[in-house]
């Protein structure tokens, strides 16, 4: 599960430089500087999502708002990556609009409800694979989530779908290699936590 996640100036600086490397190398034009939303991104928020060029030959960087609406009005800002195939909300997006969302780090609460914090040691970013649509107030999207591995279990039993660096592009463009991802082990993570439990015994 992932309910909320961190961005920050580098965090922009490195959107920029990996869009700018992957273009670059596929010989397409490249970005202009991006100006983007910094701090905690919640659910219902606009966020910068990476995603296929209209062209859809590169990649691109689009502010989306974070949660699909059911017919009922409900959020929905996860998607289960075992059975997204399988459910009419997610279907379609998971064969045409995948999209990846970058973050520094993203939240988690136990069942004592204290935050925890995860990241990737030696990594200024996490990319979390996702989906999007388009809804009738504009591009809105989720997060594809999966087991929890070894480094998060402890604390939640689900955990963001996340991609390599080098990932990226082929989540996003490359549909024949969809289904190996979405059986993808995470990498582990490092966790701080604000408060710790110390047992007493």
């Amino acid at each position: 599960m992932c309910g909320r996640y961190y961005l920050n100036s580098n965090a922009v600086n490195e959107i920029e430089s990996l869009i700018w490397k992957i273009n670059k190398r596929t010989g397409s034009n490249l970005p202009a500087s991006l100006t983007l939303q910094t701090g905690d991104i919640c659910p219902t928020q606009l966020a910068p999502i990476l995603l296929a060029s209209r062209e859809g030959n590169d990649l691109c960087c689009h502010m989306q708002r974070w949660g699909f609406v059911t017919q009922q009005g409900k959020i929905v800002f996860n998607a289960r990556s075992e059975t997204a195939a399988k459910k009419l909300m997610f279907s379609e997006s998971l064969v045409c609009k995948r999209v990846v969302i970058p973050a520094v780090w993203f939240y988690e609460w136990n069942q004592n409800r204290e935050k925890n914090i995860f990241y990737q040691k030696g990594k200024s970013l996490l990319f979390m694979a996702g989906l999007y649509y388009c809804a009738p107030d504009g591009e809105r999207f989720v997060i594809l989530t999966t087991r929890a591995n070894e480094s998060m279990s402890a604390v939640h039993d689900r955990m963001p779908l996340l991609l390599e660096e080098s990932e990226v592009f082929s989540w996003i463009l490359k549909p024949e290699q969809t289904q190996t991802f979405l059986k993808k082990k995470p990498c582990l993570l490092e966790r701080h936590s604000e408060y710790e439990q110390l047992s007493l015994f």
